[in-house]
């Protein structure tokens, strides 16, 4: 059976499944009902392996055992399998989720912090930085600088970027307030990202930019966050961000800031 290998990697990655898996499925698919022998044929996958493949799709929802002799696997519709898989993937998240929250009230979550302070005190202020690529990796760790967050913090980004962070770190934002956190955020505000901004003004001072001023975070004059490429060019996957721990750094950038915030105009008083 050749079929696209662009298809077989999306198959792959939207049902979380090994090439191997794909090939199987795929070929049992194409003939309805078959043998794990006539699959391996058909799919160009080790025998060997054939039949270990299909048990797991079988506990997987995407293909169910006939009884009898030689043993036959039965292609389901595809509708059905979206919904078994759904179901699937439902379970083993809540199953994960209550492992981690029993972690998070246990022990061993002790022995972690415990791990994790004793190894701090050896790095160096230098050495507390790392890059993150792909916006997911970089908006979770924004999400977890908030999180920490105890005085301040700035935001400066693009029009796209106003409407992400709205998205992605509302609900974070709105804890930090509460906490007692001053949040800053400025961006160039359009006929796009008003309703955006004024729904953040309430929680935080929002202020027009007349262009962007590139993209940064700085939280507490402690941690920064710099976002190195165009958002209006590059794909989300390959966004890049630059995160640094520096009290230094952190805080002269807040001055510079600081001093220019006065020149930026509250959105209260912008006529869009």
């Amino acid at each position: 059976m050749i079929v696209n290998g662009e298809f077989l990697s999306r198959i792959r990655k939207i049902f979380d499944l090994n090439m191997y898996e794909v090939k199987v499925w795929t070929s049992l698919l194409s003939r309805g009902v078959s043998t794990a022998g006539e699959l391996s044929t058909i799919s160009d996958v080790p025998r060997s392996r054939t039949y270990d493949i299909l048990e797991t799709l079988e506990k997987k929802g995407f293909v169910v055992m006939k009884l009898g002799k030689p043993i036959k696997f039965l292609a389901l519709k595809p509708e059905e399998v979206i919904d078994r898989v759904k179901k699937h993937m439902l379970n083993i998240a809540q199953e994960k989720t209550k492992l981690l929250e029993d972690v998070r009230e246990g022990e061993l979550i002790k022995e972690l912090v415990n791990l994790y302070d004793t190894g701090i005190k050896y790095v160096e202020p230098a050495d507390l930085s790392g890059s993150l690529k792909g916006r997911q990796n970089i908006y979770n760790h924004l999400d977890m600088m908030l999180k920490n967050a105890k005085k301040q913090a700035t935001f400066v980004t693009t029009a796209e970027g106003l409407n992400r962070k709205f998205e992605a770190l509302m609900p974070t934002l709105e804890k930090a307030k509460k906490r007692g956190v001053v949040l800053k955020i400025a961006a160039p505000i359009n006929s796009e990202n008003i309703k955006v901004a004024r729904e953040l003004s309430k929680i935080a001072d929002v202020r027009h930019l007349d262009k962007a001023h590139g993209r940064f975070t700085i939280v507490d004059g402690e941690q920064m966050m710099f976002l190195l490429l165009d958002d209006k060019t590059v794909h989300p996957n390959y966004d890049v961000g630059v995160w640094l721990s520096s009290d230094y750094f952190a805080k002269s950038m807040n001055q510079m800031v600081e001093t220019a915030w006065k020149d930026f105009q509250p959105v209260s008083k912008l006529k869009i």
